[in-house]
């Protein structure tokens, strides 16, 4: 049954109107198409481009296929219809054409240092294997590499680089080869350094960026993904440390402190940023909301929001949006989201392939 949607359409920021034909759009009329909206914003579906529908609340790995999609299901209700997911411990492509999730971009496991990251999480190589391991998740993925730039060394009682800068730069190397794109985890100043040299496809985080690598990124279009949300939770994460390390913890906190201005100069330069909630583990799903707010607050104005957290993310990950024979996957809000941001915790319907999600349709 062919779907009919009236309201403002963003970005085009004109009244129109959208028939849904199946998973397509299409913008001439579909004769005998079912009204479902009619009034309202129009944004293509959200995306969260740093997820992890791999790891369960409390940081451990899911145990199944059915948690992995219930944690889907709760970013879909939130309008989140595109999903990064920036490592997972638990494989599922089963759930890549799944109709009832979001889309999905995956990378395989975190390739992590030996002993130096979460428990169980990531699969932890030395220095001599890393490009032959990022070989093989560029193969588990869709697409994407997930790498540990940096973490913790409990000897030196501080952040530090997971491997030496060679290593970086190969596993960079290996990852393109093998035709993935590789992102990074990074807090820490200097394996940030040495990836946007080394030409990363993107930044996880990015505490540690200083204005020469902001530049260096705006340059290249090295992409940042900043998790504000993740990098709030600093202040606990230093507290819980302080007493054992605490030039860690110092750090940490220097670094939440600093993070804003960052953000806002990686605006400046022209860095192309996207909203991810790291959802999983520490952080719940279905914030992308909160993120957006977020990254408003540290300089974006509300339309830059809106494109990093839907139309350009989807781009950019490669899903069509709400162009003639894009995919249908559509959220609509009561209110301007320009004019209030807040109004993305208040969808009042989310299409997604085509079929109504929220609110269910009448039986």
């Amino acid at each position: 049954m062919a779907l009919h949607v009236r309201g403002v359409l963003l970005p085009d920021d004109e009244t129109g109107d959208l028939w849904l034909d199946g998973d397509r759009v299409s913008r001439e009329p579909i004769p005998g198409a079912t009204t479902i909206s009619d009034g309202g914003f129009i944004l293509p579906g959200l995306v969260d481009a740093h997820c992890h529908l791999g790891i369960a609340p409390g940081g451990r790995p899911i145990e199944s296929l059915d948690q992995a999609k219930q944690l889907a299901l709760i970013d879909r209700g939130a309008g989140v219809l595109a999903i990064r997911d920036a490592g997972s411990p638990y494989p599922y492509p089963e759930l890549d054409e799944d109709p009832d999730i979001p889309r999905l971009a995956r990378a395989g496991r975190h390739v992590a240092p030996p002993r130096r990251y979460l428990p169980e999480i990531g699969v932890e190589v030395p220095a001599e294997l890393v490009a032959q391991e990022v070989t093989r998740q560029a193969a588990a993925g869709t697409g994407w590499v997930k790498l540990v730039g940096d973490w913790i060394d409990r000897d030196r009682g501080d952040l530090a680089p997971a491997w030496d800068d060679a290593t970086l730069v190969a596993a960079v190397e290996a990852a393109h080869a093998a035709g993935a794109r590789i992102t990074a985890h990074c807090f820490e100043e200097q394996s940030v350094a040495t990836l946007v040299r080394a030409g990363i496809d993107c930044v996880e985080h990015g505490t540690g960026l200083s204005p020469e690598i902001v530049a260096e990124m705006g340059r290249r279009g090295t992409a940042l993904v900043p998790t504000m949300i993740n990098i709030e939770t600093f202040g606990t994460i230093a507290q819980r440390a302080e007493a054992k390390f605490p030039r860690y913890a110092k750090h940490m906190l220097a670094l939440r402190d600093g993070f804003p201005a960052v953000v806002a100069a990686a605006h400046e330069a022209g860095v192309p940023i996207y909203v991810g909630s790291d959802a999983g583990g520490g952080i719940a799903h279905g914030l992308a909301a909160e993120e957006m707010l977020l990254l408003h607050a540290a300089g974006l104005s509300a339309d830059e929001v809106l494109a990093a957290g839907s139309w350009r993310a989807r781009a950019w990950l490669g899903f069509p949006g709400l162009t003639e024979g894009g995919w249908a996957d559509l959220v609509v809000y009561p209110r301007d989201p320009r004019q209030d941001l807040t109004v993305l915790r208040e969808p009042s319907l989310i299409v997604l392939r085509g079929r109504i999600v929220s609110p269910r349709p009448q039986q």
